[in-house]
């Protein structure tokens, strides 16, 4: 789900407001499914969903939107009171507009009564992020343009690569895609219950970064080079930075500390009665793990011992080994690192620091200085 640019900019800072947005946007997908099972008898139908709330956008720009992946179907009690998932059939395109358009409504109802104004006929409201803090709010209200104000030019737009000036703009057309009022709902992408390694690929998409480290390159001149994923409409194929420019844009990227950004909504709240009825019936598989080796034919007469349940909680060393593909346990001797203790006493510490020939002095942190060639004001300084 994409958000009007207005509401991207107060929701970057406001996570109140955002988490209130979001329960709009979850509150009607969950009536969306419940709906379309009471059609077919189902009354007590509930489905489940996750969100990460992305702050930004391919083109290392503010953009506050939703990636909810949802449960295609509900959950409900079958005659014995055994809970079981009843798949949903694709919705129409009429039925993705209705959604959207519901949305939007609500939405721009909610924000209104908290002082956002949205509409051309809305009186303009206050700004409490630029009250609070200018510069970022000038950061922050620049970014979601696609503009910069400490590039070379201030306010200008970013550098593009492969821009075509007369190529369409209109993206192509899709039934699971609907727009109203600036909000934009794509629900064209799905994944079979058994197709395991691309419902993991598709969280990956889900809680993707900013930005991809082979995707960024620094230039002869100094100034930073970033590839797109996929080329956009008008032929732009890359995008380039100053440093303090791109510095800029990842600033107004870092949300408020203490602010969770993955929810879990419906049957999969962490709260629901049925969560753990729902999140058994799925079958825990490790990509990772070889195969189960057979039993011998002599051990296979006699009665198997109950096995273990599956776990469902992974380790650290685990999460970096399939996410960023480091095995942290691998030492240079060829063999596996093996968790020992944890020091914390100093003068034990010290003593074994002492004798590695490494310092023992806690380093003194150099101070803070502006990049390199910047006065004293800057673009977004205000009088007093």
């Amino acid at each position: 789900m994409s958000l009007p640019f207005r509401l991207r900019y107060v929701l970057a800072w406001d996570h109140t407001l955002c988490r209130k947005v979001l329960a709009v946007h979850v509150r009607a997908l969950r009536a969306f499914y419940r709906r379309r099972a009471r059609r077919e008898g189902i009354t007590d139908g509930e489905t489940g969903a996750v969100t990460a709330i992305q702050r930004s956008g391919s083109a290392l720009n503010l953009n506050v939107h939703f990636h909810t992946l949802v449960l295609d179907g509900v959950f409900t009690h079958d005659a014995g009171g055994t809970l079981r998932f009843v798949p949903a059939p694709p919705p129409t395109p009429r039925e993705i507009a209705r959604l959207v358009a519901t949305i939007a409504r609500r939405v721009t109802t909610l924000v209104r009564r908290h002082g956002v104004a949205l509409g051309a006929t809305d009186p303009p409201d206050e700004d409490a992020t630029h009250e609070d803090a200018g510069a970022l709010a000038a950061l922050a209200a620049a970014s979601v343009t696609g503009r910069s104000l400490l590039g070379a030019a201030p306010n200008a737009r970013v550098a593009r690569v492969g821009t075509i000036p007369s190529a369409p703009t209109a993206k192509a057309a899709s039934p699971w895609h609907a727009r109203a009022a600036d909000f934009d709902l794509h629900g064209g992408r799905t994944v079979r219950a058994d197709d395991r390694r691309t419902l993991e690929r598709l969280c990956h998409y889900l809680l993707r970064p900013p930005l991809a480290q082979e995707r960024i390159e620094l230039l002869a001149d100094g100034r930073i080079g970033l590839t797109l994923a996929r080329p956009w409409a008008d032929g732009t194929r890359a995008l380039v930075f100053g440093g303090v420019e791109f510095l800029e844009k990842l600033a107004v990227l870092i949300p408020k500390p203490r602010v969770n950004l993955v929810l879990y909504h419906g049957i999969l709240g962490a709260r629901a009665r049925r969560r753990a009825a729902a999140v058994a019936q799925a079958v825990p598989r490790d990509l990772g793990a070889a195969a189960p080796v057979p039993p011998p034919p002599a051990a296979a007469a006699s009665p198997s011992p109950p096995r273990a349940p599956a776990r469902r909680v992974w380790a650290w060393a685990d999460l970096m080994r399939r996410v960023f593909e480091i095995d942290v346990l691998a030492c240079v001797c060829g063999a596996r690192l093996r968790f020992i203790a944890t020091i914390e006493d100093p003068p034990v510490v010290q003593r074994i620091l002492r004798h590695l020939g490494l310092p023992t002095d806690t380093p003194v942190t150099a101070p803070a200085r502006p990049p390199p060639g910047a006065g004293d004001d800057l673009p977004f300084d205000f009088p007093p």
